[in-house]
């Protein structure tokens, strides 16, 4: 007996469609982030906790549908190699550095409330022809964060009365101003991360043997830019002034933020 080759219509540019089937871990925490939306707005039990879960697996649906969007781009440009590498199934057990995509942002956002980018998915850019197309890639995942954090708020300029389910509002006002904080981070030119990665293809070539040497330590000179008062406020600032933009309450995802640290009392 030999092995059943894949039909031609099970096949997706080459690829066995059960590449792009989202996996259970991705379904399990978006049910989870509906589940504990349904729970906050009820008061259902712990009403911290519950909070604590609908933000969490929230901003991991988030982090994953960032990445996928890194993936599905880089797909469609060229490189067949992510599918094969489980990135298209949302699975983020399948993402190159887990700890630093995962772990690492969900402690940042519950000792700091800042929505830390994670290096996750690679891609294979000598398989992707045209610098725009590489820029596209980078692209892809901030430009996620921003419809994430446009379709978040929506909800909450609409709403006539935050007091009534205040509980579930500033978490829903928390998760989105993660995402405001993660789409600035995001773009910033930073070498390594996505905002440095979109303009690396249009450098010169001496630019971008500089900007390679530095990438690798990308999340080190973040944090450097970050820990500077002056640095830092100006990114606060402009995070701030777009939430008061789009008419998101601060003293509400302040008070999403007390709320998640259910273990402070």
């Amino acid at each position: 007996m030999g092995i059943d080759r894949p039909r031609r219509d099970d096949l997706i540019l080459g690829v066995p469609r059960q590449a792009f089937r989202p996996s259970p871990i991705f379904l399990a925490l978006v049910a989870l982030f509906a589940t504990s939306g349904v729970m906050a707005w009820n008061g259902f039990g712990n009403v911290r906790l519950d909070v604590f879960l609908f933000v969490v697996s929230g901003w991991l649906v988030s982090l994953c549908l960032h990445e996928y969007a890194h993936a599905v781009v880089a797909f469609r440009a060229g490189d067949r190699a992510v599918a094969h590498r489980g990135y298209l199934t949302l699975n983020p057990l399948k993402y190159s550095h887990p700890l630093l995509s995962i772990v690492f942002p969900v402690v940042i956002v519950l000792l700091g409330g800042i929505g830390l980018p994670g290096g996750a998915v690679w891609v294979d850019r000598h398989q992707i022809p045209g610098r725009l197309r590489h820029s596209l890639v980078s692209l892809a995942g901030p430009a996620t964060n921003v419809v994430f954090a446009l379709v978040l708020v929506v909800p909450l300029v609409l709403a006539t009365d935050v007091a009534a389910h205040q509980e579930f509002w500033a978490g829903l006002a928390l998760l989105t101003f993660l995402q405001l904080t993660a789409s600035v981070l995001n773009l910033l030119p930073v070498p390594g991360l996505d905002g440095g990665n979109i303009i690396q293809p249009w450098l010169s070539p001496q630019w971008r043997r500089g900007y390679d040497l530095m990438a690798p330590y990308g999340f080190i000179l973040l944090f450097a830019l970050l820990w500077n008062p002056r640095i830092g406020g100006w990114f606060f600032d402009a995070v701030f002034t777009v939430g008061d933009l789009l008419g998101l309450p601060a003293p509400l995802y302040a008070e999403g933020l007390r709320l998640i640290r259910f273990w402070q009392g």
